[in-house]
């Protein structure tokens, strides 16, 4: 396996680094957070005339052709920054249930104005019994004549105050636990019966609570199968837990970064605090955790794109999310400590980072969550590879 980039890929890396480091300071993610939106949309735009937005969709749909590698360099690129635009939400999750599920038409209509940065997408999916079960769904979708009627109430719907249009899981036959009879719906944000709720998440994004009574959905507008969408989104999901990976480990370099800076600065007995071994010692178990985090990040996104062999790739993911769930609390402790008092303070960045990474860590199952769900695969390699 070649896991050095390409010249492209590289060329990706550099652009989006420098964009960043010229227009994504930490000062500059205050002010985009001030706005009303909660992000910039100066550089939503920004994105759009890199390609940026358009980078994972087939060039036969408007896009790049980019694939996950690619997706990697730019959430890596996106963590070091703290970025607060819904590239994640969009591009990744709506953009990804796209990809892998919509038909030619709903591409055409969508995907050419999701890369020029007209139209936000947001992914519906959660709901306040389900936790992490992606196929514990109440919300129920009814016939009526040729469309659909939505009813239910789905939680923590990323960037779901700023989209335009929301991709809804709903039941449509089955019991509330089923893989089976959920579908997937297309619905403006405006529609009728259709209410949010916007509030700020612990780490300085945005999410709503969406409300659907009697909501009304085209037949054009069910993506895919309206009763066999699971498949989908447990593969979406999958593909959104790597790069979550990817931009775990972005934060992670910077808070390596940012602390041993600051030991090799900060003096305390007449010396800088850098100079004792003890520190030292801290900060090459930061260093571990984050080299450990990148390999299994590369890893999850070489498997992410697995379409036939699901388990391997369902072990693959489980196995990086709980290595990143474990040094985001490891790594994280170890920097605000090293830190001292202003490492908990809103003026200093990284209790910011640090909360970024404890809800990357929940996003999509936590580590305990993929911990279990790896044992139940059979551990990463599998029971037969153990039992050789």
């Amino acid at each position: 396996m070649d896991l050095d980039l390409s010249e492209e890929q590289r060329l990706l890396k550099d652009g989006v680094e420098r964009l960043m480091r010229e227009h994504y300071s930490f000062e500059d993610r205050r002010k985009y957070r001030a706005a009303k939106s909660g992000f910039s949309e100066a550089m939503w735009a920004r994105y759009a005339e890199l390609g940026l937005l358009g980078l994972p969709f087939s060039e036969a749909d408007g896009g790049l052709g980019a694939g996950a590698v690619e997706t990697m360099i730019v959430m890596e690129a996106f963590g070091k920054a703290l970025v607060l635009e819904p590239y994640f939400a969009t591009v990744v999750l709506g953009g990804g249930i796209l990809r892998h599920g919509a038909n030619e038409a709903q591409k055409s209509n969508l995907v050419p104005a999701i890369t020029e940065g007209r139209v936000k997408l947001a992914f519906a999916y959660a709901e306040p019994q389900s936790r992490y079960d992606l196929f514990d769904v109440e919300t129920r979708a009814k016939r009526d004549g040729e469309g659909w009627v939505l009813n239910g109430t789905k939680g923590l719907v990323l960037h779901g105050d700023v989209a335009d249009k929301i991709i809804v899981s709903a039941r449509t036959a089955g019991g509330a636990r089923e893989r089976g009879g959920i579908g997937l719906f297309l619905v403006d944000a405006n529609a009728p019966g259709l209410m949010r709720r916007a509030y700020p998440t612990q780490d300085g994004l945005r999410a709503a609570e969406i409300t659907l009574q009697n909501v009304r959905v085209a037949a054009a507008d069910v993506i895919g199968d309206p009763a066999g969408a699971f498949p989908i989104i447990s593969r979406v999901a999958d593909e959104a837990a790597a790069a979550l990976c990817a931009e775990a480990v972005g934060c992670f370099a910077e808070m390596h970064a940012t602390t041993v800076n600051y030991l090799k600065t900060r003096k305390q007995f007449g010396t800088t605090i850098g100079s004792f071994q003890v520190l030292q010692h801290r900060a090459v178990d930061m260093f571990v955790e984050l080299e450990q985090s990148r390999s299994m990040a590369l890893y999850a996104t070489m498997m992410a794109g697995r379409e036939r062999d699901v388990t391997e790739r369902e072990r693959a993911i489980s196995a990086a999310k709980a290595q990143i769930g474990q040094s985001s609390k490891a790594l994280g402790r170890q920097a605000v400590q090293l830190h001292g008092g202003i490492g908990m303070t809103m003026e200093y960045s990284i209790g910011h980072y640090f909360k970024h990474v404890t809800m990357i860590d929940t996003l999509f199952g936590d580590a305990d969550h993929h911990l279990q769900r790896l044992a139940s695969l059979g551990g990463l390699f599998g029971e037969q590879a153990i039992q050789q």
